[in-house]
């Protein structure tokens, strides 16, 4: 009780208050150390020593022995664990002593077998400009680290190509300057020894199967250099990492999960806001939103002087709490406003930096983020978790819970529901969090819609023999086949050839799906604020949409889909915009089906037609629907794989439940079907997508499709295939329990709808949800 009154005290709020669900205090950890490994070069055992580290943790030492010793290897092990000092030690040992031997006899230069370099690959560039201030601390005269990324002077491309012996990069440079450019790279390759992998566990998804792809390539280059590097990981704790790792790099691996390191105790709160005295759409009870909880609970700590990071998902909720904690701050003490801040992609990478600099230093007490923060940047100090709507995977959690308390003091975190059925779940069943390993990652990296491109890209790299077909999964001849029917690939007796005038790496964009980044450009100046993905633009970029940028607000004027840009002029509206769609789905191809009684399940390749067709603008305070307006946008056909459930209406008529009734029902139970699938993969709600109907033009009866929301499909679908059981049986007791009346957006609404929720029946989706899960196996 005295954990939780302290508790309460910081988020300011009074004795028993009825959004504080649960407490958890995780104890604090104690470290077990290990002795140096005896390879370990004096030398780089003295720098350690100087910034303080005499002594590595258990699992540091574990890792690195398995990497010298020549395994691949990867260490998934909690926040602030200490996983860098794990993979750099191999790597710097090669190196400094290939280093050393060379100093020891300048007129000699050393062969490639006796000379090392390392490759390191991290999802940001924030973090291997972390990473890079780590190694040049170490002080070590002759590592020569450097970053090479999109930011990159051209004018120092090519030193750090001759002369770098560590080199810190991206996925997205290895695809498009590196492996195109492996023969300006041959010296570099002949003396890789280590590929390191950083912050594995966000390879997921259709991105996951671009990296998986990526990663054959990789080790395709450098075995045509004469290199087997050794590939080593940092992951976040998930389940399986050895087999996931195994399959992102496509070899064995030995995995290192036993967590030896410190860390303070932790206090973790899962939060509620509660049911207000506003109605939403058709009528429904709408709770405060996790936005205007977050912002008052993180100005609440910001005026205490605690410092504290708020995450949520998106790029807008980001920039909303940073500017509502502001205006809150005013009100209290007008000094305080300054140290708060937002940060997300999107940003200049000055930007940034600068935000990066001020965290560290305490010039700023509070941020807003999004999961550009969640990563293993290392900062130091932070106090307080904010966590406003479910990250998307427990994985995601405990890792941004995992930013506070790294300086070893203890920490607050809490965990703020936001209207979504599966934070609903969640709250209120937090053994689903804390009784359960996390996720595994799931991706495809068969999936022909991303090898495919890969194929090429490759192809023109060095053209592709038999022998690459294992390296690239059994799917390979079949892509090679209709490339070359496609006139993409040309086969001749040696292999498979590239002969097509478009450039191979400009088919493959690795973190998104149809088409290149978008500028958003200020109409008035001229200047580039930001970038969007492509396939965002429909929802977020339209004419008319409000476009949210460091708590400035701007309004759409133009979308140029065909030159790249968004214009966007400076207002103030008292309202957000939210955009809808219409869906049509066609059954391809079954793959996978599983018979519970008269229920049938599906798994399957699916043609979706999506049309974005409204938006609607909606008050900033109260969520109330002020008005909406038809958007003229094109349809984009999406090919992809989707779960599907069909039942016969005399089953649903026979267990009560009336023919007038089935469009709701079904409808209720997709929705809310969408919101609990991240409880068995690693995805969220806006990575996939569901359509229902009473009767579906291709299997005649009542049938319920959730989709993955990206060509060839992500994973995600198959994962609720296979776990259909425990995922449907959820979302049955997520809308049972629901304290609403008929439905709301905690349980059976979706901010996505086209149809705008309706029909909704939420006391038939448990009745249906009831008949399909009767003869479940």
């Amino acid at each position: 009780m005295d954990t939780e009154n302290s508790l309460l005290r910081l988020l300011g709020r009074g004795p028993d208050p009825e959004q504080l669900r649960h407490v958890r205090v995780l104890p604090a950890r104690e470290a077990v150390t290990a002795p140096w490994p005896s390879w370990v070069h004096p030398d780089i055992v003295a720098a350690y020593g100087s910034l303080g580290v005499h002594e590595p943790w258990r699992h540091q030492a574990e890792a690195a022995e398995l990497a010298h010793a020549g395994q691949h290897v990867i260490i998934a092990t909690g926040t602030a664990s200490g996983k860098s000092l794990a993979y750099q030690l191999p790597a710097l040992d090669a190196i400094h002593r290939a280093q050393l031997a060379q100093s020891a006899m300048p007129g000699r230069i050393l062969d490639d077998g006796e000379d090392a370099v390392a490759l390191y690959l991290s999802p940001t560039k924030a973090l291997a400009a972390d990473q890079l201030t780590a190694l040049r601390a170490l002080g070590l005269p002759h590592l020569r680290a450097e970053t090479y990324d999109g930011d990159t002077e051209l004018s120092g491309r090519r030193w750090i190509r001759d002369h770098a012996n560590f080199v810190l990069c991206n996925p997205d440079m290895l695809h498009f300057g590196i492996l195109p450019n492996h023969e300006w790279w041959a010296r570099f390759f002949r003396r890789l020894k280590y590929v390191i992998i950083d912050e594995a566990h966000g390879y997921r998804g259709v991105f996951g199967s671009h990296v998986a792809a990526l990663m054959r390539r990789l080790r395709r280059i450098c075995q045509h250099h004469g290199a087997d590097p050794v590939f080593m990981a940092a992951s976040a704790t998930s389940a399986d990492p050895e087999s996931s790792f195994g399959r992102l790099i496509g070899a064995p691996v030995t995995a290192i999960t036993s967590d030896a390191s410190p860390h303070g105790a932790t206090t973790i709160a899962f939060w509620e806001p509660a049911l207000s005295e506003m109605t939403g759409e058709n009528g429904a009870p709408e709770r405060r939103t996790s936005i205007a909880e977050t912002s008052e609970l993180l100005a609440n700590l910001v005026s205490a002087h605690v410092r504290t990071i708020a995450f949520i998902k998106s790029r807008r909720g980001a920039e909303a709490i940073s500017g509502n904690a502001k205006r809150l701050l005013e009100e209290v003490d007008v000094s305080l406003p300054h140290r708060i801040a937002a940060y997300r992609s999107g940003y200049l990478p000055e930007e940034r930096r600068e935000l990066e600099r001020a965290l560290r230093s305490g010039e700023l007490l509070g941020v807003a983020s999004t999961s550009a923060l969640e990563l293993g940047i290392d900062i130091s100090g932070l106090d307080a978790v904010l966590v406003a709507g479910w990250p998307g995977t427990r994985a995601s959690l405990f890792q941004q819970f995992g930013r506070a308390g790294r300086a070893g003091q203890d920490a607050l975190a809490a965990f703020i529901a936001s209207d979504d059925p599966l934070d609903t779940y969640l709250v209120n069943h937090p053994e689903a969090i804390f009784g359960v390993p996390v996720e595994a990652s799931v991706f495809d990296p068969d999936n022909s819609f991303v090898l495919g491109p890969h194929l090429c890209a490759a192809a023109a790299e060095l053209p592709l023999g038999p022998a690459d077909l294992e390296l690239f999964g059994p799917a390979t001849e079949t892509i090679l086949d209709s490339l070359v029917a496609e006139g993409y690939l040309r086969r001749r007796p040696a292999g498979w050839f590239w002969t097509h005038p478009q450039s191979p790496a400009a088919m493959v964009n690795l973190r998104s799906e149809g088409g290149g980044p978008i500028n958003i450009i200020e109409a008035d100046t001229g200047t580039v604020l930001g970038t969007m993905g492509s396939p965002q633009s429909h929802y977020q970029a339209h004419t008319g949409a409000v476009y949210i940028h460091q708590g400035l607000s701007y309004l759409v004027e133009e979308l140029n889909e065909e030159d790249h840009y968004v214009a966007v002029r400076r207002a103030w509206p008292d309202y957000y915009t939210t955009a809808r769609d219409v869906t049509q789905i066609e059954v391809l191809n079954s793959l996978r089906q599983k018979q519970w009684g008269p229920v049938t399940l599906h798994f399957g390749e699916v043609q979706v037609r999506t049309q974005v067709v409204s938006f609607q603008r909606k008050a900033l305070v109260s969520n109330e629907v002020l008005g909406e307006e038809p958007l003229q946008l094109g349809a984009r056909d999406l090919f992809t794989k989707a779960f599907w459930f069909t039942i016969d209406g005399s089953s649903l008529v026979s267990q009560g439940l009336v023919q007038a009734r089935f469009p709701g029902s079904l409808h209720a139970a997709e929705h809310a079907a969408i919101g609990l699938l991240p409880l068995v993969a690693s995805s969220d709600r806006w990575d996939v997508g569901g359509v229902s109907t009473a009767l579906h033009a291709d299997t005649g009866v009542p049938t319920v499709f959730v989709y993955d929301g990206h060509p060839g499909g992500a994973g995600f679908a198959e994962r609720g295939f296979e776990m259909a059981g425990t995922w449907l049986a959820a979302t049955r007791d997520a809308i049972a329990s629901c304290e609403c009346e008929s439905g709301c957006p905690s349980c059976v609404q979706s901010p996505k709808c086209g149809n705008k929720n309706n029909p909704l029946d939420k006391a038939g989706a448990v009745d249906l949800l009831d008949i399909v899960l009767r003869k479940a196996v």
